[in-house]
């Protein structure tokens, strides 16, 4: 414990941009670790990227089917690969269940074990919430998940996102848009409280700079009135008023925005608009409809109501955008409700934070883009599992 202790030590007080050498002289220190490697996850999540590359260069490990990748997408802590005197571990680094990549650890045959290892899973976890911590004030994260460059609409959207995934003992988030290095107006935010975890889901119009500044305003009000403490229905109507007096409804999101009580799974619902809800429930994949009134911003003070629904433990909520259910295929054909059913089944023993990249991988083969997710269209998959609470507790 007392190296563990020495090398969040050495993370703790680092410069933000030196937190990788930071951990790999601590590990060659207190572990005797022979190699040390930070990789992390592109936009796109397809590839992992060495730090230490800088930017743009570097080897570029595929995530689906390298044994870092498998560590990257897996339920388990960590996976171990063992060589003739020495042992590779690799541990994801996450934050909060938002997995930013994977900790490479090469040690000598003796110097593995299991408590060595719990010690290493551990300081892979610190350094996760440093590097969350570290992107306010450094630059050297951000580029190192830059496989490519970002469009300048990709920057603002992705800058708005409250990240790629979030796990509390209630429930857990995975959410992923493409093209990642190419979005428009497509993004899902959401907030926790001690009782409540509201959640939206928005489709702007347009493409380029000009859908990411509407997509900017409209997700910026949603917070402004979420954070003044005004139910949905009232963030809804704010957030109307806010892009209807920039945009005078020539410009208007599409927007799905829910509350979930986290005490009993009861869920309040505004539909306006676009995105769609789906519940993978026991065997059944099935489409939840509501009553669709009208996007954010097309007209003047709307009045909005919220419906109500209920959630129960295991149960699985897939919300997509109009650029999944609706994307055609080089035939004309879309890829409609019964392509994403078999999707969200095919995904069903995933973890939430990776069925998005597979729902948008049968997407992509569908649509004959290869086997990456590369989609011409915006296309949002957000994926959350209810574990529920036991108010008992």
């Amino acid at each position: 414990m007392t190296n563990f202790l020495a090398v969040e030590r050495a993370l703790r007080t680092a410069a933000p941009y030196d937190l990788y050498p930071a951990v790999r002289a601590a590990l060659v220190e207190h572990y005797g670790a022979l190699r040390v490697d930070l990789l992390l996850a592109d936009y796109s999540s397809k590839v992992l990227r060495s730090v230490a590359a800088g930017p743009g260069g570097g080897e570029q490990l595929p995530v689906h089917g390298s044994p870092q990748g498998r560590a990257f997408e897996s339920r388990e802590p960590l996976q171990i690969v063992r060589h003739a005197d020495s042992v590779e571990l690799y541990v994801p680094v996450a934050a909060h269940g938002d997995r930013h990549g994977i900790l490479s650890v090469r040690l000598p045959e003796e110097k593995d074990p299991p408590h060595v290892v719990d010690e290493i899973v551990a300081i892979a976890d610190v350094l996760g919430h440093e590097i969350l911590v570290a992107e306010r004030d450094t630059d050297v994260f951000l580029q190192a998940r830059r496989a490519s460059r970002l469009t300048l609409a990709a920057e603002v959207q992705w800058n708005l996102l409250p990240g790629r995934a979030c796990s509390r003992k209630e429930y857990a988030i995975g959410a992923q848009l493409e093209p990642a290095y190419a979005i428009y107006g497509d993004n899902f935010d959401w907030a926790e409280t001690e009782k409540s975890l509201t959640l939206s889901v928005t489709n702007g119009m347009g493409e380029g700079i000009q859908a990411s500044l509407l997509s900017s305003l409209a997700v910026n009000a949603l917070r402004n009135a979420r954070r003044a403490g005004v139910g949905i229905a009232d963030q809804a109507a704010l957030a109307d008023q806010a892009l209807f007096a920039q945009y005078r409804g020539e410009q208007y999101v599409a927007t799905l925005l829910l509350s979930f009580d986290l005490d009993t799974g009861r869920v309040e619902v505004v539909d306006g608009g676009s995105p769609q809800m789906w519940r993978h429930r026991g065997r059944t994949v099935e489409r939840i409809s509501f009553d669709e009134q009208l996007p954010l911003g097309m007209f003047e003070e709307t009045d909005y109501v919220t419906e109500d629904f209920q959630v129960e433990p295991g149960d699985r909520l897939i919300f997509v955008s109009d650029g999944v259910f609706a994307a055609l295929s080089d035939k004309g054909e879309a890829f409609g409700e019964r392509m994403l059913a078999r999707a969200i089944q095919a995904a069903r023993l995933l973890p939430a934070a990776a069925v998005p990249r597979a729902v948008l991988r049968e997407l992509s083969q569908y649509l004959n883009a290869g086997p990456g997710p590369e989609v011409a269209d915006d296309a949002l998959v957000l994926c959350l599992d209810w574990f529920g609470r036991d108010v008992r507790s």
